[in-house]
């Protein structure tokens, strides 16, 4: 039975890998080029849900970088939200230079997790993987914060098992700007909603929808929300960025 200092230094000094086992390394060498080694690539669910903005993802979500996603968000292994915040800076500026370039402040808005989920896991793996990627876009001198603004306005079933249109029926609605959140976001700054994870892209479907709703009712559209389009990205000036997208339960393009 391990005792509570065992895990304490899992904290600070990791037994092992976070993607393949190996000892006493957050992640090796070998999973940290499987998670950041290749370019982000441009991801499209099929079928693409209405309203997804442009998606770009770090990797695709299997082997090492599944486990060290399920290693953070799963068992708890906290220190894993470095490099996976890395890999997330990553999949934001390939979105930033797709829609325009670099340059105005950036604001990374996370998918909200269900509060049951948190109080399970005792952390918000989508918000501490933005804030670490917040960090990683600002040391490589990129103005950026993390702003949690979206939350859960009713509760949704588990969408495990479910398929692409019952995700987006179970999601229809489910999703607000907290109080406060759009004048937040309309002081200023590119618009990034982020993710650890995409499947059928119906989560960052549905948390667009509730920024448009959002700013619908204040009446100040920022720029970052104002030009978006359809589900193909035509004019979509709303970027979202994932660190892993997942091909093996749902189909994904990789372009």
């Amino acid at each position: 039975m391990r005792g509570w200092w065992q895990d304490l230094t899992d904290l600070v000094l990791p037994a092992e890998c976070g993607g393949c086992g190996r000892a006493r390394s957050v992640l090796c060498s070998a999973c940290r080029t499987r998670l950041m080694g290749a370019a982000p690539r441009r991801v499209r669910p099929v079928p693409e849900p209405p309203g997804l903005p442009v998606v770009h993802a770090a990797a695709p979500y299997e082997d090492e970088v599944r486990a060290a996603l399920l290693a953070h968000k799963e068992r708890g292994a906290l220190v894993l939200a470095g490099p996976l915040g890395v890999a997330l800076a990553g999949a934001v500026r390939a979105g930033l230079a797709s829609g325009g370039g670099p340059g105005a402040p950036v604001l990374l808005v996370p998918a909200p997790s269900a509060r049951r989920a948190v109080r399970a896991r005792g952390h918000d793996p989508a918000r501490r993987i933005a804030l670490a990627a917040a960090g990683e876009l600002r040391r490589a001198g990129t103005p950026a914060r993390m702003l949690a603004v979206l939350r859960q306005r009713r509760a949704v079933a588990d969408q495990s098992g479910l398929n692409s249109r019952q995700r987006l029926d179970n999601l229809a609605g489910a999703l607000e700007v907290a109080a406060g959140g759009a004048r937040m976001l309309a002081e200023g700054g590119r618009t990034v909603l982020v993710d650890d994870l995409m499947t059928t892209g119906a989560s960052l479907a549905e948390a667009a929808r509730a920024l448009r709703a959002a700013f619908e009712d204040v009446g100040d559209v920022p720029q970052a929300v104002a030009g978006m389009g359809g589900p193909n990205g035509t004019g979509d000036m709303l970027s979202a960025a994932v660190v892993a997208a997942s091909p093996s339960s749902f189909e994904i393009n990789w372009n």
